[in-house]
């Protein structure tokens, strides 16, 4: 069904009710309802911080694809360190987690986000992921390009994972294991909640018809935001993030994300740089319980493991304000350690 936003008239709605599957649609719904989505009463939009520098830029990766990628930057102060952002399924690094980057750009980090190929507004089929290292490997070349940068190439950097983001943070590390300073993750995918996952006879038949129709949204699913978000007015919000994905999962998507989360479960242990997990006790999407295996199985001398009472998976958008508040609290407080750690052996 599609959502009548107040306000809106008939010639947007039309933009915001267009099928999302390819690129042009998506980046026309973004750059007509933009303005509108960042005055929603969501706590994430109050933070006032004059001064900010922020830029979005589109780059052709050596795939041939359109990625899109956005900066937020402290306006006068150099940056403490340099936080990547790996988002999560279906979601795009434009709504919820513009927020997010403003108030740790206010906190004086650096942040860098980009929409992998085929999510928000890069190029590619809406959500369709033909293989996960591909993806993850799209995110290390953008990344690394950012990195070289002369502004940047100094400071500590950080990844910074929320949900699949955390699996596609977790693969860049397994993939680059001495490229970054540490990461963040919040509700990480290392295993997809059981009660997520469909029945195992159903999924075998779902594997068999993805090698035949692998870009087919068929993958039964709960409503993600009535799972992810505990408040209500919170989750009511999640329609305004007009570009996100809403269909059934793709089948080879689905394909994937059980792959990487059975490949990364394998490789807890060679897990080693520094961790900060974070994940609320009642989630239902990713499983709390494979948060606790991995902070314990993980070889990482420096790590942390935050458990939240009652909260869902959506610990930064979801939760009341005061939760809301305590999970950002927990996470600069990390940065601000490990970035003054870093910056103090530098010295030396």
């Amino acid at each position: 069904m599609a959502t009548r936003f107040p306000g809106v008239d008939n010639e947007l709605q039309k933009i915001l009710d267009a099928n999302m599957d390819h690129v042009g649609a998506r980046r026309l719904a973004r750059e007509s309802f933009k303005d509108i989505q960042l005055r929603i009463d969501h706590i994430l939009f109050k933070t006032r911080c004059d001064g900010l520098k922020t830029e979005e830029s589109y780059e052709v990766n050596s795939k041939g694809v359109e990625i899109f990628y956005k900066s937020w930057l402290p306006g006068t102060a150099r940056p403490k360190a340099a936080v990547f952002y790996c988002h999560g399924y279906g979601d795009t690094c434009t709504f919820f987690f513009e927020g997010i980057a403003r108030k740790l750009a206010c906190a004086g980090y650096g942040v860098f986000a980009m929409d992998y190929p085929g999510f928000g507004l890069s190029e590619g089929l809406h959500c369709y992921i033909p293989s996960f290292d591909s993806l993850v490997d799209d995110v290390i070349e953008i990344y690394s390009k950012i990195k070289e940068n002369l502004e940047f190439q100094s400071l500590p950097s950080f990844l910074f994972g929320q949900s699949m983001g955390g699996a596609v943070a977790l693969k860049m590390h397994l993939k680059q294991p001495k490229a970054w300073d540490g990461a963040v993750l919040v509700a990480p995918m290392c295993k997809i909640a059981d009660d997520m996952v469909p029945p195992k006879l159903l999924a075998q038949i779902l594997i068999g018809i993805a090698n035949i129709l692998p870009k087919k949204k068929l993958v039964p699913q709960k409503n993600l935001a009535v799972a992810a978000f505990r408040d209500l007015k919170k989750r009511e919000m999640t329609a305004y993030n007009v570009i996100g994905y809403r269909d059934k999962p793709r089948l080879w998507t689905a394909v994937e994300m059980l792959k990487t989360t059975q490949e990364i479960e394998r490789r807890l242990e060679e897990v080693s740089l520094p961790l900060l997990i974070l994940h609320g006790e009642a989630d239902i999407v990713t499983d709390p319980s494979v948060s606790k295996t991995f902070y314990e199985k993980a070889s990482s001398s420096d790590k942390k493991l935050k458990l939240y009472k009652d909260a869902y998976h959506s610990l930064l958008e979801g939760e009341p304000d005061e939760m809301i508040i305590q999970v950002f609290t927990d996470i600069v407080l990390w940065l601000d350690e490990h970035s003054l750690k870093h910056s103090s052996f530098s010295d030396k």
